[in-house]
């Protein structure tokens, strides 16, 4: 026997992912966990008997409720739902999930929609952080075509565009965690910051790589992740995240100067393996990185960039931007807002069938 659970699959920026309403999920979080692993296929690495894709782009859920916040419209949670074993991690957030978020719970009769435009306040559990996503509502109804291009995304689609509100020190309360612009491990100068997704900064020249190298090259290169991967471990302790290993946390993003015209190039690992193009939140974290002096993103970046608010990084599938709310007060730097525009559409809606073994609707 199996149990069938209300799902949505929707693409959401240049990531791909079933949509739950918490409601129909049991209230406990361990058995939220097999739910979330049994719908994706997980422990084989191949997820044949689930829905993931094998990817950690394609492995990815969001579970939605409304908020009872005063300053939210909608809670949301974001789970990255491992590939290869039995593990789910909660503690990052996803800016790509994010970009269904507004539009599903449009959908789903959570948000009433208006004419034009829908601003949809959400709250992200994962992170304690705030976004306003404006969705595209014509005469009441989401839009999901449009002419608005994202690269790692095939064709064109209506703009979901995502504000994130206040995002220094999002994970850790420090937009600076170990108390240093730059940090040293293994040898290897660094930058720990913490904007929407803490993350460890690392100049590609000082790991003896052009910081261009298309996804392949970098997933095969072993040495390279190895070194990637201490440096990793040690900045995560650092940075209070304590022991990080198994951790997807912090993200690391390997820097280098752009070549088609940006503020900057990045490379972001997710972490053992480096993303088809790049998150949102990495890429605001990359981005206001790029505009304090000190910085190894700042030392990096194109002069132009060092002050612009539009910052552009290059990745490899292409390009994101994001526009910068940020203040500096001396030393201290407060980020108002960092918006990002996306992309999301509705593939598939209806039941996803969990076995019994792991979850039936009368317990």
């Amino acid at each position: 026997m199996q149990t069938a659970i209300p799902c949505t699959i929707m693409r959401g920026g240049t990531s791909r992912g079933p949509y739950f309403l918490s409601n129909h999920l049991p209230r406990d979080w361990e058995t939220q966990e097999k739910i979330l692993l049994a719908a994706m296929g997980s422990s084989t690495g191949k997820q044949i008997d689930g829905i993931g894709g094998a990817t950690s782009l394609t492995s990815k859920a969001a579970i939605i409720s409304v908020s009872d916040h005063p300053d939210a419209d909608i809670d949301y949670l974001f789970i990255q739902v491992s590939i290869e074993d039995m593990s789910v991690d909660i503690a990052p957030s996803c800016g790509n999930i994010l970009a269904g978020v507004g539009p599903f719970s449009i959908e789903s009769g959570l948000i009433k929609a208006q004419d034009g435009e829908t601003v949809v306040r959400v709250r992200n559990l994962n992170t304690n952080s705030f976004i306003e996503a404006t969705v595209q509502t014509p005469e009441g109804f989401v839009q999901y075509d449009g002419e608005t291009r994202i690269d790692g995304v095939e064709g064109t689609a209506a703009p979901v565009v995502l504000k994130f509100l206040d995002v220094a020190g999002t994970k850790t309360g420090r937009l600076f965690p170990t108390g240093n612009i730059k940090d040293s491990f293994d040898g290897v100068t660094v930058s720990c910051v913490d904007a929407a997704m803490p993350m460890v900064l690392i100049p590609a020249d000082e790991l003896g790589i052009d910081g261009a190298e298309p996804k392949e090259v970098l997933d095969s290169n072993t040495d390279l992740l190895s070194r990637i991967e201490s440096i990793r471990l040690q900045a995560g302790a650092a940075m209070g995240l304590g022991d990080v290993s198994g951790m997807v946390i912090p993200k690391v993003g390997v820097l280098s100067q752009p070549r088609k015209g940006g503020s900057i190039t990045s490379r972001y690992f997710v972490p053992d393996t480096c993303h088809a193009s790049h998150a949102a939140t990495g890429a605001i974290c990359v981005s206001v990185a790029t505009r304090i002096p000190g910085t190894v993103a700042n030392d990096i970046a194109k002069p132009h960039s060092q002050l612009s608010e539009k910052i552009t990084i290059e990745h490899p599938s292409g390009q994101i931007e994001i526009v910068l709310d940020i203040e500096a007060d001396g030393e201290t730097y407060k980020v108002h807002k960092a918006g990002v525009i996306r992309t999301a559409r509705r593939i598939f809606r209806g039941e996803i069938y969990i076995p019994d073994t792991v979850w039936t609707a009368d317990k």
